[in-house]
């Protein structure tokens, strides 16, 4: 019996020490951890930051390309018919979309979403606007029924776009 109770006076000290040196190496082992973590965050931010943010500029000038002020004075020709022009203006849109759709990755699902309801809209737009003239009608007269659609919109989803798009930059950076 008193073997037991000198083998339990040594086994009881021996387990605590050996209890808070556990303790102390898995905290250093999780320190370690999160440090490494922390250094390849750092590490891939610096790679990723600079792609993102030539994302960002890519999305804003397409919008901007896009936009009708900008892409109906920058296209017309006066010796367009409404209908080339039509083609025209849906071809360099698609052209610039399918140029910068690989950017989707460096930004929000919302965010892209809103970029491609502002494409599909202004397409949409554009042909309801060709749909109202008649085959005789002018660049001229199409850019001016665009421009009399838009007056009459409420919300500019380009406008929008842009807006989101500013706002995840500023919640990024």
């Amino acid at each position: 019996m008193e073997a037991l109770v000198d083998f339990i006076k040594i086994l009881l000290p021996a387990s605590v020490v050996l209890y808070a040196v556990y303790l102390v190496v898995r905290a250093f082992i999780h320190r370690e951890i999160e440090l490494r973590k922390l250094e390849v965050r750092s590490r891939s931010i610096e790679t990723i930051l600079p792609a993102r943010l030539q994302a960002y500029e890519r999305i804003t000038l397409f919008l901007e390309r896009i936009s009708p002020q900008n892409l109906l004075t920058r296209l017309n020709n006066p010796a367009f018919t409404a209908r080339e022009f039509q083609k025209v203006l849906l071809d360099e849109i698609r052209n610039e979309y399918n140029y910068n759709s690989s950017q989707q990755v460096f930004m929000s699902e919302a965010v892209w979403n809103q970029v491609r309801f502002a494409k599909e809209e202004l397409i949409l737009q554009i042909n309801e606007a060709a749909r109202q003239l008649d085959s005789q009608s002018t660049s001229n007269d199409l850019s001016k029924k665009i421009f009399e659609m838009l007056m009459e919109q409420d919300v500019n989803t380009i406008d929008l776009a842009l807006r989101d798009l500013k706002k995840e930059i500023q919640q990024t950076f």
